[in-house]
């Protein structure tokens, strides 16, 4: 009898976990982690002692099994504190940049262990696999809890298989219908007023992150199925595709790997996410030589419909008219031209152009003017075709590919990217992806891939009245983070909401003239597009020549003063020049006395871009002033509802 009554005891003290605590703190030590280790692995974050995650927790399901429930006997692997020096090839944001960040390793099991990472400005995991053989990962949990009366903005979603153009739904998170789920990035931000954007990094051969609602303020992970089988849709077949049949794991993949970083991307002020770039940071570096990637401005077709005036020839997908749109570029100084659909002789035949262009005479024609071309091209018959398709175009000169409608989200999707953006390397051709998802850091160790689209830009103003100065004010704090987005601003046909109108040959954006002219500081795009007609642009010489001015890379970016939705103010610089922009939204005029401490101690010239004096009434309304400063100077920033600001600060001679 005592035997037995100690066997029982024994077993059951066996059975008892212990759990493990870790704690991590940022290297500034506001942000902190504790991770619990138990029957399965829970954490929570702080910020400034407050709560930002009340609780997250993983698990993931490899080759059927739950790989991290039950007792888990876990060891610290390392706990430390390291510095990285960053260097932008092609930068958005910073050109260089030390970081510090606290590291935490936990090995889980004889196979998975943990990577925490603390920055100042963020947080980050990702899971570290050491299977002996290949696996099929079935589905990766993610569940993220977060204070009561959070706000969240949430780009909802109506199926996986989009092209991640979507307007953020803002509202409290606990409001939102369970089983909605959204793409990323996403933006909750807690009732003390600090934000968290969250994301994925280093995405390879994975699929992209989704998030549910569940219940309450909690959201939990969805990821697309890998794709068996798709046919053609009735609905545009050659681009797009139905999904027939998928398999029942996300990823078959190496078993020995890192999966992507799980971003937080947090901020206590609005305006600290303009600066921020983890997502950057977090990726993997290049390993071959991008010397020879050029970041410019664009000339672009397609918004326009190719709709020019007051030429003796006929407007058109044509010879005649890219030449224009050349000698258009080159007179303002714009590195390439794109054309867009419609240059092939078919979607599908993508190495013969159509009857009416002439590719070999335009591009040398380009060359002489030393404005590059670049073509449009559907992805798959492009990605099926690739090597004969890039060799004939380089045979022709062309300088890079903008690769449309993936509208996929799945891991071989995510793999073709990576495909798209090495061939193209070696071809030394620029890449822009559209029909996308977000950016997840695929353009550090592809410098080559200068912009996604992956954003509701400015083309929807063809059929829509959605792009709004609020919508403009929302994606610099949300998009955004994620990396570039292909925004395409540049409307020369500007008008406030109640004279708004849809057209397609003639479209037209809603706010001033002053408020696109300073989306070309405020959205990055090292592939930086001026989407309407050459036509309406050489009509407004002064403003045009002062947005030909506004490189689309920046060494520097020093946020102001910032308030999601409403307004922003920023100063970015590239060599020794600044630039600073203002966005306001409709609600009210708005006006800022913007201290130039960020100046060093010389004369400088200010070029400014303002709202005229009735552009409260007539949008198109701007006016350009000019005047000398020095640092500490106070320049006075005032913008009518749905307005904007921009100067150009030069170092007086």
């Amino acid at each position: 009898m005592c035997r037995t009554y100690l066997l029982i005891v024994l077993i059951a003290i066996s059975q008892i976990s212990i759990a493990k605590n870790y704690q991590l703190q940022s290297p500034d030590g506001k942000i902190e982690l504790t991770v619990k280790v138990d029957k399965g692995v829970e954490w929570s974050l702080m910020c400034q002692q407050k709560s930002v995650i009340d609780k997250g927790s993983f698990n993931i399901t490899i080759n059927q099994s739950d790989e991290l429930v039950g007792t888990l006997n876990s060891k610290k692997s390392s706990s430390t504190v390291e510095s990285e020096y960053i260097e932008s090839i092609v930068p958005t944001k910073f050109r260089n940049l030390s970081v510090d960040y606290s590291k935490l390793i936990v090995q889980l099991s004889r196979t998975i262990s943990v990577e925490f990472r603390l920055y100042n400005n963020g947080f980050a995991y990702r899971l570290l696999l050491g299977f002996d053989n290949n696996i099929a990962i079935n589905n990766e949990d993610i569940t993220l809890k977060f204070p009561d009366d959070s706000r969240v903005l949430f780009p909802k979603e109506d199926k996986l298989q989009s092209h991640y153009e979507r307007i953020y739904v803002d509202d409290k998170l606990s409001a939102l219908s369970n089983g909605q789920f959204s793409s990323l990035p996403l933006l909750v931000q807690t009732k003390e007023g600090v934000s968290i954007v969250i994301t994925d990094a280093d995405l390879y051969d994975y699929p992209c992150l989704f998030l549910k609602k569940v219940e309450g303020n909690t959201l939990k992970s969805l990821f697309p199925k890998a794709v068996n089988a798709v046919n053609p849709s009735e609905r545009g077949p050659d681009r797009n595709e139905i999904i027939t049949a998928e398999a029942d794991y996300i990823a078959r993949t190496n078993g020995r790997r890192s999966l992507p970083w799980r971003v937080f991307a947090i901020a206590e002020t609005d305006k600290q996410l303009l600066e921020n770039q983890l997502v950057y940071n977090l990726s993997r570096t290049s390993k071959d030589d991008f010397s020879w990637v050029k970041p410019g401005k664009v000339a672009w077709d397609w918004w326009n419909d190719n709709n020019i005036w007051g030429v003796d020839f006929k407007s058109g997908i044509n010879t005649e008219t890219y030449k224009y749109y050349i000698d258009f570029a080159a007179d303002f100084g714009l590195e390439y031209i794109i054309l867009d659909e419609g240059w092939s002789a078919s979607t599908l035949n993508l190495i013969k152009s159509n009857e009416d262009i002439n590719i070999p005479e335009l591009i040398e024609y380009g060359k002489s003017k030393n404005v590059g071309v670049i073509l449009w091209v559907l992805w798959k018959p492009f990605y099926e075709n690739i090597d004969k398709v890039l060799n004939q175009f380089k045979q022709w000169g062309v300088v890079g590919v903008k690769v449309d409608f993936m509208q996929r989200a799945d891991q071989q999707m995510v793999n073709v990217y990576e495909t798209i953006a090495a061939k193209a390397a070696e071809y030394k051709m620029l890449v822009d992806f559209h029909g996308a998802f977000k950016p997840s850091g695929l353009s550090r160790a592809y410098p080559n891939v200068l912009t996604y689209e992956g954003v509701k830009g400015l083309e929807n103003c063809k059929w829509s009245d959605l792009i709004t100065p609020e919508h403009n004010l929302t994606l610099p704090f949300t998009r955004m983070v994620a990396g570039p987005m292909d925004y395409t601003p540049g409307a020369m046909i500007n008008r406030h909401k109640k004279n708004y109108s849809i057209s397609w040959s003639s479209p037209m954006s809603i706010g001033t003239r002053a408020h696109q002219v300073a989306l070309y500081v405020v959205f990055e795009s090292p592939l930086q597009m001026l989407s309407d007609n050459p036509s309406n642009y050489r009509k407004e010489m002064e403003c045009t020549q002062f947005i030909a001015k506004i490189p689309s890379v920046f060494d520097v970016t020093y946020p102001i003063d910032a308030k999601i939705g409403k307004y922003l103010i920023v100063a970015r610089k590239t060599g020794d020049k600044w630039y600073l922009a203002a966005l306001n939204n409709q609600e009210e005029e708005r006006e800022f006395e913007v201290s130039l401490d960020f100046l060093d101690n010389k004369k400088w010239k200010v070029e400014v871009l303002q709202d005229g004096i009735n552009a409260d009434k007539h949008a198109e309304d701007y006016k350009i002033i000019t005047y000398s400063v020095i640092k500490n100077d106070k320049l006075k920033v005032k913008m009518v509802k749905g307005g904007g600001f921009t100067a150009i600060i030069i170092p007086e001679n």
